[in-house]
């Protein structure tokens, strides 16, 4: 019997400079996403909950998906590539929506290794520099960003444990 265990995030020691991860799978933003995003962050701008308002008062001329989720987005299909298994997020160096996100639109997204360093102060990590960007389905870039991550060597990296013992199925 073979056990596989799902790779969920690297250690320092993964990442190469210049190393790109295609995310999978995307996601298709429903109307529902967005304005159950908008409710929970307290962003009632109508631009992204009132049809209307959109068809009559913006530029797009419909609702446009509120940035926030799509970066949201974005980064948490990064997650099991690159930082399922960090220490910490860093910092977000920046953040930029080139094109609108609509209702219906689905989002892909990949991520680069730009650089990474050595901890300076502690043995057991590194610093690794990434960007990602997010796409539609019609391959315009909707967000791109770039941020830092503390990362694990693999000989610190803590052990994966579950709350029930390995022999489930002796």
């Amino acid at each position: 019997m073979t056990v596989y265990e799902r790779p969920f995030g690297r250690h320092f020691e993964d990442f190469e400079v210049g190393d790109v991860y295609r995310h999978w799978p995307g996601k298709t933003v429903t109307e529902y996403d967005d304005h159950l995003f908008c409710m929970i962050t307290m962003n009632h701008h109508p631009l992204h909950t009132n049809e209307w308002f959109a068809e009559h008062s913006t530029v797009q001329g419909r609702n446009v998906v509120v940035g926030n989720l799509v970066y949201s987005l974005v980064l948490g299909m990064s997650v099991p590539d690159v930082s399922g298994s960090c220490i910490a997020n860093l910092e977000v160096e920046s953040l930029v929506h080139r094109h609108p996100t609509f209702h219906g639109d689905t989002i892909y997204a990949e991520t680069r290794v730009l650089e990474k360093a050595e901890s300076k102060s502690k043995a057991d990590r590194g610093i690794v520099t990434f960007e990602s960007k997010g796409l539609n389905q019609r391959g315009e870039e909707v967000c791109y960003f770039r941020r830092k991550v503390m990362v694990w060597k693999r000989d610190f990296a803590p052990a994966r444990e579950r709350p029930y013992s390995d022999d489930i199925w002796s």
